[in-house]
């Protein structure tokens, strides 16, 4: 199973961090967001990865390579433009084959067991989920017997935490250019093929400088 890393993200609320340095590239605890989900992803037992870029995306490539050192083989896929969450992975798909793959959202941190994700996918798409954080109080979606679906009425419902199992089919009827995911996964819930879990471990969506002091002190606990 292949994963795909999203990464073509401007990261405007961490300015000025992000003025000259990509988002998936600015440090936590010494260390680049994105080396995080590297190595998880290589101790899962995953060898061959995507990542798409589109700002700074070049400074992506020269500081990760190949992908060697950390045990996996790096494809890119480069945007000129950025696609969104959906035309970033549909310009992606010829990099990622004609078998459902793991997608992590890069400016997330976790402590997600990786090789969960390492099995047969039921349905166009499984999405792992979280309790609602402050900033996300609402949630995206419901989640019951192991099927998740729109939120409807004044319920309260969980957060997509950017991590899943997607199979190519769900972008059959896609056509290049900019695009979301979340249409096309309301779509394949109304039909009832998406699976879903709710993880309660350790996950932050670092979009803003307080969460990325969150996440070192996760960390520091963690030492």
């Amino acid at each position: 199973m292949k994963a795909m890393i999203l990464a073509a993200g401007k990261g405007e609320r961490l300015r000025p961090l992000t003025l000259h340095t990509p988002k998936p590239l600015v440090r936590v605890a010494g260390v680049p967001l994105i080396e995080y989900h590297l190595r998880g992803l290589a101790a899962a037992g995953f060898t061959e990865l995507v990542i798409n870029h589109a700002w700074l995306g070049r400074q992506i490539e020269e500081h990760l390579g190949d992908g060697a050192r950390f045990g996996l083989r790096i494809a890119y896929s480069a945007e000129g433009e950025p696609l969104e969450t959906g035309g970033g992975i549909f310009h992606a798909l010829p990099l990622l084959g004609d078998e459902p793959f793991v997608l992590v959202n890069g400016d997330i941190f976790t402590d997600y067991p990786f090789a969960e994700l390492r099995r047969p996918l039921q349905g166009l798409a499984h999405l792992v989920l979280v309790d609602n954080p402050p900033h996300h109080a609402q949630g995206d979606f419901r989640l019951a017997d192991g099927r998740v679906g729109e939120l409807h009425g004044a319920g309260t419902g969980l957060t997509y935490s950017g991590l899943a199992v997607l199979s190519p089919a769900l972008f059959a009827d896609c056509q290049p250019g900019a695009f979301k995911l979340a249409p096309l996964l309301r779509r394949a819930m109304a039909a009832g093929l998406v699976s879903g879990e709710r993880y309660v471990g350790r996950w932050v969506d670092v979009g803003t400088h307080e969460r990325l002091a969150e996440v070192e002190r996760l960390l520091a606990l963690g030492r």
